[in-house]
């Protein structure tokens, strides 16, 4: 019997059952991945945040900024302008005004530039006069003088403004002497009379910022006293903490003054402000004299 002429249907059925097979494997594996990627896409949260916090951190980060725009230079001050605008929106006050650069430079001078009087803000000049009589060796700091030794007298002369310190100076110094050192530093000033120009109270403050009129530990020593006074009504209270403010203020009878080194950095103004009128240390005076001192401070600041 010829048996291979039999076998060989037999392994062409055998292969189509294998075919058939396989496409049914193959579709069942399919189908198998698809459920298994649905599971896994609907499944559970992971146990681990790590994930969720890289989410939530990209979610997190802030747009980028826009580019910062292009600073404007600001604009320089014109100091003459505005000063003569002010003086000019304020004609019920006799006022004027000195700005000197204690490095040097003419002092510019607006308003009235004739004799004030000077009210306390001349206690500067005593109190310098003091100080050199001090260093030539004809007075001393420790000495009595009053209740009190001179270094106190001079303090509280200048720090609180006190008159009967200024009294008992100017009579230990000598008027004919306080006249003399006056004129020695280029002022014309008799205590009796108590005029100054604004003029005279800016070179006053130049001279002494430039340590012109006494030594290092004396001009620190004074400067110090011109710091936190008893009234920073007038120009301190218009200035900025980045602006050192020394000054002297004066009031008397409708006078109100203020004379002032004003430094920020390397840079140094010399300002007197001398005003009257028949309102005193009134708000509207305050005013002016802010307004005014604020054109310098904004200069001093360029």
């Amino acid at each position: 019997m010829n048996t291979s002429g039999s076998s060989r249907p037999a392994a062409k059925s055998l292969n189509a059952r294998g075919k058939l097979l396989l496409v049914w494997a193959a579709t069942v594996l399919v189908l198998l991945g698809m459920v298994t990627a649905a599971v896994v896409r609907t499944g559970p949260a992971p146990r681990t945040d790590f994930l969720a916090s890289l989410q939530s951190q990209w979610e997190g980060q802030p747009e980028a900024a826009p580019a910062p725009a292009a600073s404007v230079p600001r604009a320089a001050v014109d100091v003459d302008t505005e000063i003569k605008r002010i003086l000019a929106e304020n004609p019920g006050y006799r006022v004027g005004v000195v700005l000197a650069d204690t490095h040097g430079g003419e002092p510019r001078s607006y308003g009235d530039g004739t004799e004030f009087v000077a009210a306390s803000t001349a206690k500067i000049i005593t109190a310098a006069a003091y100080y050199h009589l001090v260093e030539t060796g004809e007075k001393s700091l420790d000495v009595p003088l009053g209740s009190y030794d001179a270094a106190f007298q001079v303090k509280a002369m200048v720090n609180a403004s006190s008159n009967d310190a200024w009294l008992l100076l100017m009579e230990d110094i000598g008027y004919p002497k306080l006249i003399e050192y006056a004129a020695s530093i280029g002022i014309s000033y008799d205590p009796e009379q108590n005029l100054l120009t604004p003029a005279e109270m800016a070179e006053v403050l130049k001279q002494l910022s430039s340590g012109k009129l006494m030594n290092a530990e004396h001009t620190q020593e004074l400067l110090g006293y011109m710091q936190q006074t008893n009234n920073e009504r007038l120009i301190p209270a218009a200035v900025g903490p980045d602006i050192t403010v020394q000054h002297k203020y004066g009031e008397l009878e409708g006078y109100v003054h203020d004379a002032a080194l004003l430094s920020s950095g390397e840079r140094s103004y010399a300002l007197a402000i001398y005003t009257w009128g028949e309102d005193g240390e009134s708000e509207e005076r305050l005013a002016v004299i802010h307004q005014l001192t604020d054109v310098v401070a904004r200069a001093l600041r360029e």
